[in-house]
């Protein structure tokens, strides 16, 4: 009986040991659907939700979403778009905004940025419809500007 229990103890110290140890704790990782686009941002997760509420106020885009590890905005899209009526069909029973959903989540100097993009038509209708769009080289453009703007000042190293 008494080498079972030290069996068993040494098992379970034997378990603990191999368990890697790291002073910060252990952040999930965001997944990045295809189509969305990523940064790391040295500022913390308050110091990026701070920038880009901010950010939207200074342009007067609606935030639909504030949530201390996501931010969501939308822009309404006005007049007509005839590529966009081809592409996603018409908007014509309510309005078609562009929703830009900002993930993050991290430590006070290395925070994971995720985005992601949709056009919605006839948006809070019963016909609403959505559809993902694939990032590109303009709304990049726009999330290293949220990573410039949330670092400058955050006192850490850059990532």
């Amino acid at each position: 009986m008494k080498k079972l229990i030290a069996i068993a103890l040494l098992s379970g110290l034997a378990a603990c040991q191999s368990t890697p140890r790291s002073s910060a704790p252990l952040q999930p990782k965001l997944p990045a659907p295809a189509g969305s686009q990523t940064v790391t941002i040295a500022a913390s997760p308050q110091a990026v939700r701070d920038t880009l509420v901010a950010s939207a106020q200074q342009k007067g885009t609606p935030v639909i979403q504030d949530q201390p590890n996501m931010v969501v905005m939308e822009r309404r899209m006005t007049g007509e778009n005839p590529a966009l009526d081809q592409e996603f069909g018409p908007s014509d029973n309510g309005d078609r905004v562009i929703r830009i959903r900002v993930r993050f989540t991290g430590t006070p100097c290395r925070t994971q940025a995720v985005q992601d993009l949709a056009i919605f038509n006839n948006v809070r209708t019963g016909l609403e419809q959505s559809f993902v769009l694939p990032g590109n080289p303009n709304t990049m453009q726009s999330l290293q500007g949220l990573k410039r703007s949330a670092e400058r000042g955050s006192g850490c190293p850059a990532v």
